[in-house]
């Protein structure tokens, strides 16, 4: 369904693409930016990775609980000294007899609190750099895994932020996503998609930006007249929706790209950066 709207409809999926899943976020979004937040961190960031790269034994153990929702879905990458400069993560996983112990912490998790299934990424060999990193996918019901704190933020309030623990939690090695040593690839390989299937965020905002405004130009009167007479409120409002417009078609058009498998990367990011920084703009458009 609609939560594993990439996946493989063997294992509970939609069998969607990514343009399809950009128009839930963006619909999803327009209705409430935190739903919207958490629930492409879940269908995305979780689900489209274990889709990609899991076995068909671990598809068949995650993907129909997270599919249906009986599970939330995380992806726990960032640190306190490590975002977007993976390679400096400090979550250790060392091997020990048939099974990996992981041990630090990870920091700003979207679902984190709330997640039953997660995909980590820890250093299994910090002498090789990129090629000692691992993917795992980790239960919350594992032995010394916690949420140490939900942490609170300035926005998307209703998006659940997390700092995650990890103690000696054990690992078998059955929960590799990919192969040991690879979780670089398996998290630069879906990082375009991420940002094209989140940028569909900003565009519902900038929807429901509209939503509220027109009806309220209609309503609010000055000079014994709708503020929507104005000629200059008509101007702000006709700017407003041509650049929704403009991120609208920009974003499409990367996520149909990921459909064919013809994305960049540069066109990835700045899809998502366009469309953030015009829903930023338009939001203070919509208050004045």
């Amino acid at each position: 369904g609609l939560l594993g709207i990439t996946a493989d409809p063997e294992f509970g999926g939609s069998g969607m693409g990514y343009l399809a899943h950009v128009v839930a976020v963006e619909e999803i979004s327009r209705a409430s930016a935190s739903v919207g937040l958490s629930y492409g961190a879940h269908s995305n960031l979780c689900v489209n990775q274990i889709n990609r790269w899991a076995t068909s034994s671990q598809k068949e153990k995650y993907l129909p609980a997270l599919c249906s929702g009986e599970k939330v879905g995380a992806l726990a990458m960032s640190e306190s000294g490590a975002g977007s400069d993976v390679v400096s993560l400090r979550l250790r996983a060392e091997k020990r007899n048939d099974r990996y112990v992981l041990n630090g912490s990870k920091m700003w998790i979207t679902n984190g609190p709330d997640a039953g299934t997660l995909v980590v990424y820890a250093k299994t060999d910090p002498d090789r750099h990129s090629r000692g990193i691992t993917a795992f996918i980790i239960e919350k019901d594992f032995a010394g895994f916690s949420v140490a704190q939900k942490l609170d933020k300035l926005g998307m309030r209703g998006s659940n932020t997390g700092e995650l623990v990890f103690e000696n939690v054990e690992v078998p090695f059955e929960n590799v996503l990919h192969e040991e040593g690879r979780g670089v690839e398996v998290l630069m390989s879906g990082l375009d998609y991420e940002r094209a299937v989140l940028a569909g965020g900003p565009i519902g905002l900038m929807a429901a930006c509209l939503d509220v405004a027109i009806p309220y130009v209609h309503e609010r009167k000055q000079f014994g007249q709708p503020i929507g007479t104005f000629q200059l409120v008509q101007g702000k409002l006709a700017d407003m929706y041509a650049t929704m417009n403009a991120a609208r078609a920009y974003v499409y058009a990367v996520a149909a790209a990921c459909d064919r498998g013809e994305t960049t990367r540069k066109d990835a990011a700045g899809c998502v950066l366009f469309a953030a920084e015009k829903a930023t703009q338009m939001a203070l458009d919509a208050i004045q």
